[in-house]
């Protein structure tokens, strides 16, 4: 894996953090395949129960490396490069909402702009320090939305706030972002990896089997317009659920007013 992506594990939680904090972790094409390569395999780790991605530095993405003569880069072969009608960019929410079916907790460390910004909000939850600030940034540059951010911000926003906090070009910053629905959390800057490194560890005091199943089940909601196909997914979810060892173990520690000891299974 490229040195512009770190990954360490601390229990059940893999840390995946942009390092390219001299270009305040902007995109390049290899960081952001990167990315999307760490997030797959700790999808198919069964020992990595929540996934923490932040930014070295002060920043979390600045957005698209605009720098002239960019290299080129994919790790995918000619014919599938020839193929691919999507890139990294349609990735970063395939993969961290759908290909990985475990909690992605976003730690925005600092600036998201942004493809940066799509990132961002394509974790399922975020903490926001208090001095980061997150922007769209595409009427600024003459562009349009990517990153799959028509589709993150409607569904934390609502369709008005989106459509002003992108045609408006707003900078909101972590108090204001908790307010206007781009994070569930702000925290102080002194105290932001100690509070993000928590909330991670603390998810894993959870089954994994439930969280995985209750994340299947939130992405699908936004895919299924008729109601009784995604009730039906419910049922055959919490089914699954309660025919794990995890969930026999949770039931015996509730009756023995203990805390449950979960392995996965």
């Amino acid at each position: 894996m490229s040195d512009l992506v770190t990954v360490r594990d601390e229990g059940h939680v893999r840390y995946i953090t942009l390092n390219r904090p001299e270009k305040k972790n902007a995109i390049s094409l290899e960081l952001a395949w990167g990315v999307i390569e760490a997030v797959r395999e700790a999808a198919a780790d069964d020992n990595v129960w929540v996934v923490g991605l932040t930014g070295t530095g002060d920043a979390f993405c600045a957005g698209l490396d605009l720098t002239p003569g960019a290299k080129p880069y994919t790790p995918l072969s000619p014919q599938a490069a020839q193929l691919d009608d999507i890139g990294w960019v349609g990735q970063f929410v395939l993969t961290l909402r759908k290909i990985c079916d475990k909690p992605v907790v976003g730690g925005i460390n600092g600036v998201a702009v942004g493809a940066g910004l799509g990132l961002a909000m394509a974790c399922d939850v975020r903490l926001v320090a208090h001095s980061a600030r997150l922007m769209a940034g595409y009427t600024r540059i003459g562009g349009s939305p990517d990153a799959g951010l028509t589709i993150t911000l409607p569904q934390a926003m609502g369709y008005e706030r989106a459509m002003r906090f992108m045609m408006e070009n707003r900078t909101v910053t972590g108090e204001e972002a908790v307010a206007w629905g781009l994070a569930g959390e702000a925290v102080a800057d002194a105290d932001f990896q100690e509070r993000f490194q928590a909330y991670c560890q603390s998810l894993c005091a959870w089954s994994p089997i439930t969280l995985r199943l209750l994340k299947r089940g939130m992405v699908k909601s936004y895919e299924t317009p008729d109601p009784e196909v995604q009730l039906r997914y419910e049922v055959s979810n919490i089914r699954i659920a309660f025919a794990s060892e995890d969930a026999k173990e949770a039931r015996q520690a509730f009756f023995e007013k203990r805390p449950p000891v979960f392995k996965g299974r």
